[in-house]
């Protein structure tokens, strides 16, 4: 009796071994050839970050320096694109959710992100810096001169920008503004003094509304590296848009999207 129950315990731990194995091998081995098999790669993006990520109201299509990048990667796949819509205050649920393969939109990598999901390899240098208007270019060139009661700051909810604010301004005044793009030409028109985002995003504004300025373009508060969020299943997928990178990277494609996005 005792060797009948040796024998069924040594089987349903085989059997479990197996089982538990060919999950795993199934939830992690292939992201990229069920991407292949599906015929597209899902992909979550705000659409509220130019010039990285913007979805057109017009033609409802998006556009911008990512939305190049991801395509080029769909292209590699040889799939389409379908783009799944999320925002900043649920970008991370949404990847940890798996709603979607990946996410790219002028994603900062942080210590924090990565213990929740997994980042690829920077593949553009950012920093947080200040979006003013041209007459007060002089005014906010510190923290100090920004973390003043009498300064207004305008920043979109649940981003690393408003967690920025919090922490660093917190004597001035946060004003939260619930669509990302229309913040620039609020600044301009005087609704708010300073806008803290990345030095992309700040850059792209200035060079569209000439009543605005980016007095720290070349010295940013911080230095950081942009890249694509991935659930952390998708480890294949993730050695894959590393490989990716790297090649866009040498063969100078990288460069020619920045120029044609960052410098246009």
């Amino acid at each position: 009796m005792n060797k009948i129950i040796r024998i069924l315990v040594v089987s349903l731990s085989v059997f479990l071994f197996v089982f538990i194995l060919s999950y795993k091998l199934n939830n992690t081995r292939d992201t990229v050839q069920k991407i292949k098999e599906r015929g597209e790669i899902l992909v979550g993006t705000t659409g509220d970050y130019q010039p990285m990520s913007y979805l057109n109201p017009k033609t409802t299509t998006y556009v911008g320096f990512d939305i190049e990048l991801i395509e080029d990667l769909a292209k590699d796949l040889n799939v389409k694109v379908k783009y799944i819509p999320t925002t900043w205050p649920t970008l991370m649920e949404d990847t940890v959710k798996r709603k979607f393969d990946l996410a790219i939109c002028g994603i900062t990598i942080t210590e924090d992100r990565k213990k929740q999901a997994l980042m690829s390899n920077g593949y553009l240098q950012n920093g947080k810096t200040v979006l003013c208007r041209k007459e007060d270019a002089n005014k906010y060139t510190t923290l100090a001169a920004i973390n003043k009661q009498e300064v207004r700051v305008m920043e979109n909810p649940g981003g690393l920008n408003e967690k920025f604010v919090r922490e660093k301004l917190p004597q001035a005044i946060l004003i939260i503004h619930n669509i990302n793009q229309e913040i620039p030409e609020l600044i301009a028109n005087g609704k708010a003094d300073v806008m803290i985002t990345e030095t992309t995003e700040a850059i792209f504004y200035a060079s569209k509304n000439k009543k605005l300025a980016v007095p720290l373009a070349q010295k940013p508060f911080t230095q950081s590296q942009i890249g694509i969020l991935l659930p952390k299943e998708n480890k294949m997928l993730l050695k894959y848009v590393n490989k990716f990178l790297s090649k866009e990277r040498n063969n100078g494609r990288l460069k020619q999207i920045e120029e044609k996005y960052l410098f246009e």
